[in-house]
């Protein structure tokens, strides 16, 4: 006997966090980091030269190459806490060692171009270091360890900009994509909802219902999303179908036994 289709459950997605997702061109940030830096680095060059001459006349205080937009750390670290940055001096220092902060040598003594430290708070304000990105979407994802999330970020499942060594994440696309996970299942999730339903299901055969379109979803970053209101309505149609299937059966087991007593005499 031929297996009954599944009913295809009608859900219109609709959502302006999933629209955003699907639409986010990370390329168009590179491309305007790339135009950004550029300039930035033409007008840094022009301020080293300036703060070169003046170390040759002798022009050797702080104040001097202050005024001209070149901090000492110290300096330079006070503006980042005044910033609302989160990071020790000793953290600070190392990543302008590490050359994640830009700096420059004048004589003996180093300097942060005021234009390239305010761009590092201004990528503060606006991305998520990944250990940051990973911090916040694990209150959300319980399951998340740090080495899988690096990797979606490495595949591109999660777009990011790396800065020299770093990677950046957009805090407005992260934003909305934890907006997804409060409301979506993904189909690991989803089917953790079935078992607890009590829903005998294959996840082979489950997967085939989303590949056919009959159960709605949304591929985001190479993972397919599941509304929450369409898994719960999945879990009412196959209890449904349950309990259809076991009175069916009660009704087939069911006999009705006649005994035919006129053939007998009594001794």
């Amino acid at each position: 006997m031929p297996k009954r289709k599944i009913t295809a459950i009608e859900y219109e997605i609709n959502d302006p966090a999933v629209e955003k997702l699907l639409n986010y061109n990370i390329n168009y940030l590179k491309r305007k980091h790339v135009e950004r830096n550029a300039k930035l680095s033409n007008r840094v060059y022009n301020i080293v030269s300036m703060a070169q001459r003046m170390y040759e006349q002798g022009k050797r205080e702080k104040e001097h190459f202050k005024r001209i937009g070149l901090y000492t750390l110290e300096e330079a670290y006070e503006v980042v806490k005044k910033n609302g940055i989160p990071i020790s001096f000793r953290a600070f220092g190392g990543r302008v060692e590490r050359k994640s902060i830009p700096s420059v040598k004048i004589g003996r003594k180093r300097f942060i171009p005021a234009l390239m430290l305010e761009e590092w708070i201004n990528l503060h304000k606006n991305y998520y270091t990944v250990r940051e990105a990973f911090e916040k979407l694990k209150n959300y994802e319980k399951d998340l360890n740090l080495r899988a999330f690096i990797g979606r970020v490495e595949k591109g499942s999660i777009p990011s900009l790396k800065i020299g060594t770093q990677r950046w994440i957009p805090k407005d696309y992260l934003d909305e994509y934890i907006k997804v996970v409060q409301n979506y299942h993904t189909v690991s999730s989803a089917m953790k909802e079935l078992r607890k339903a009590g829903i005998k299901i294959r996840r082979n055969a489950f997967e085939r219902r989303i590949d056919r379109g009959r159960i709605p979803h949304v591929k985001i970053g190479g993972k397919r999303f599941i509304p929450k209101v369409v898994v719960d309505k999945v879990i009412q149609l196959e209890r449904e179908r349950m309990m259809r299937k076991a009175m069916k059966s009660n009704r087939s087991t069911s006999t009705k036994v006649e005994i035919d007593l006129s053939g007998l005499t009594p001794k």
